[in-house]
């Protein structure tokens, strides 16, 4: 017999991956199907892009607030990356949880560790380049790093790369191939709610 839904509870997808990958777009994909899941808003120190707005790309913040809400415990997982902090907070879960949606969050490769310290249940999906050259050329279109900074992210690819084997799936997101890796996350997302006892997490 498939097991019920806790109260306060569900599932939560990490989608992760080295910087580049098209983590970002994988998931704006994702907002388009019908899949009853709730994307969460990560909180950051870093300034908001031209095109970002509060509360729907980021919850942006500073510093000293972002402390609070570590002191507080207000935050799922959170880091600094790149001389900004970002953090998932705890009450994007809880609102989900509460409306009876799974949980959905995008965070870089030390974030996903942390969100399965805190919640062993929780399914990380990696989001893996072909190659780590591939990435050089993607950050460079992107336009929101200074070269330093691109040079910096391929440092750092290399290292996330190492992290592959504490993920549970593995999605090669291919150059001009978006459609098939949001397919393949929108069927893992459907594999785990078919299983006889889903990895609920309880907050």
């Amino acid at each position: 017999m498939h097991s019920a839904r806790p109260k306060a509870g569900g599932l939560v997808f990490v989608l992760s991956g080295p910087s580049g990958v098209g983590k970002d777009t994988v998931m704006d994909c994702l907002r388009g199907e019908d899949l009853a899941l709730h994307y969460c808003v990560t909180a950051t120190t870093r300034q908001p892009r031209p095109t970002e707005r509060h509360g729907v790309n980021h919850y942006f913040v500073d510093t000293a607030r972002f402390q609070e809400m570590i002191a507080a415990g207000e935050l799922l997982e959170w880091a600094q990356v790149h001389e900004h902090y970002y953090g998932v907070p705890l009450g994007e879960a809880r609102s989900a949880f509460a409306r009876e949606l799974d949980v959905f969050m995008r965070v870089d490769v030390q974030g996903a560790a942390s969100v399965r310290a805190r919640l062993p249940p929780a399914v990380l999906i990696f989001l893996s380049p072909e190659s780590l050259e591939e990435l050089s050329p993607r950050l460079r279109e992107r336009g929101t790093e200074t070269a330093e900074e691109q040079a910096l992210r391929l440092v750092n690819a290399r290292r996330e790369m190492e992290a592959l084997p504490h993920f549970d799936y593995v999605v090669v997101n291919r150059q001009g191939r978006l459609a098939e890796s949001v397919e393949r996350v929108r069927a893992i997302v459907l594999a785990e709610r078919s299983r006889v006892e889903p990895r609920w997490v309880v907050v």
